[in-house]
């Protein structure tokens, strides 16, 4: 039978209504044809040499991933662990406004850190393969995600396999009563081979009935780590200057990669802030643009609002950021002395927008 891989990543926390969503899910999904269902702990925190990541690399064929993160923060997380394929569209989409309900868990002790290499650049060629990434916080109710994945199923053409197909050819009449009545309380053969099923409906309805998903057993923790969106990736390298904690380096081609990534100070997203494309994700953050959102970028706006009410802007807040953790770690705070944004300043100015007039006009009031 061939068959769409379905992935149901869990949250972080044994949140009560997240987890009931989940439960939902694989039950309702284990009862689809075509899907072969696998459950993995959360994608952000899977090492890249562990079960989880081993288990996301050997799937072949295409993949729908649901995830409690942002589906660009879910593309490019796998991406850069090499599992790549086309971007599949989805119709069910979240809300992008509310922040995200869960802040970070202080933890008592820091994760062993590891450097896993960045993934290839959006320009590499991909696989044929379609990957849609849906986000759960779509919806509270697991019906309109098992309606949305039926839709994918039917817009890649999988062929699936009826259950009568299979009577009379070549599973034996034993094998066919394990895989329809595992448990041997109701499904019995008839002398022609078939099933009677008096509780459990048609049998054509019914993929492999009471199957079980491949569950990935994994320990992991939490763990915090930029995630480079390619797409958007200019290689202006403004975050390898920036950042003074050694997570960020370059290949032999001189491409910027996430060289270390569990040098990267917990809950610091001052980075994301100086990179001039939003192409910088940390899944985890509370602010929507920083997390992979797709609506807004955190770093294009080219008027910063912030100023008219005395906040700091982006690139304050990201020095002030990363001063704190240089403290936490022993060493000193450097300002706005260090690494500052310098690598775009060279360009020739464009002509102005629209945008551009507004800022003039703002300017001009002296606010």
């Amino acid at each position: 039978m061939s068959s769409v891989t379905v992935i149901v990543s869990q949250g972080q926390s044994a949140n009560p209504r997240k987890r009931a969503l989940e439960e939902d899910l694989v039950a309702a999904l284990l009862m689809e044809r075509g899907l072969d269902v696998t459950i993995i702990p959360h994608l952000y925190d899977l090492a890249p040499d562990g079960t989880g990541m081993l288990c996301l690399q050997g799937v072949s064929g295409h993949m729908i991933v649901l995830s409690w993160l942002y589906p660009r923060a879910a593309h490019w997380t796998l991406a850069r662990h090499g599992i790549q394929g086309q971007v599949g569209q989805t119709l069910l989409v979240a809300d992008e406004d509310d922040d995200d309900d869960e802040e970070l868990e202080e933890e008592g002790a820091d994760e062993e850190s590891s450097s896993d290499e960045a993934p290839s650049t959006e320009n590499d060629s991909k696989p044929a393969r379609k990957i849609y990434c849906l986000q759960l916080g779509a919806s509270e109710e697991a019906q309109p995600f098992v309606e949305e994945i039926r839709r994918i199923v039917a817009e890649l053409a999988v062929p699936t396999v009826q259950l009568q197909d299979w009577i009379g050819g070549a599973p034996k009449p034993e094998q066919l009563q394990r895989y329809l009545d595992p448990a041997g309380t109701d499904g019995q053969l008839n002398k022609n081979g078939s099933a009677n099923h008096a509780n459990h409906g048609a049998a054509a309805e019914l993929p492999v009935v009471g199957q079980q998903p491949n569950r990935i057993e994994e320990q992991t923790g939490r763990r915090w780590y930029p995630v480079i969106d390619f797409s958007r990736c200019t290689n202006c390298l403004e975050c390898l200057d920036f950042c003074l904690f050694g997570v960020y380096g370059t290949d032999r081609a001189d491409t910027i990669l996430v060289e270390q990534p569990d040098n990267c100070r917990k809950g610091c997203p001052a980075c994301s802030r100086v990179c001039p494309e939003n192409a910088i994700i940390f899944p985890q953050h509370k602010t929507p643009a920083i997390a992979g959102s797709s609506v807004g970028t955190a770093g294009a706006l080219k008027i910063d609002l912030s100023k008219l009410f005395g906040a700091p802007n982006a690139l304050d807040q990201a020095v002030l950021e990363r001063d704190v953790e240089l403290v936490n770690d022993g060493r000193e705070a450097v300002g706005h002395t260090v690494g500052m944004p310098k690598r775009q300043s060279g360009k020739a100015d464009g002509p102005k927008d629209e945008l551009d007039g507004l800022m003039d006009e703002l300017d001009s009031l002296d606010l």
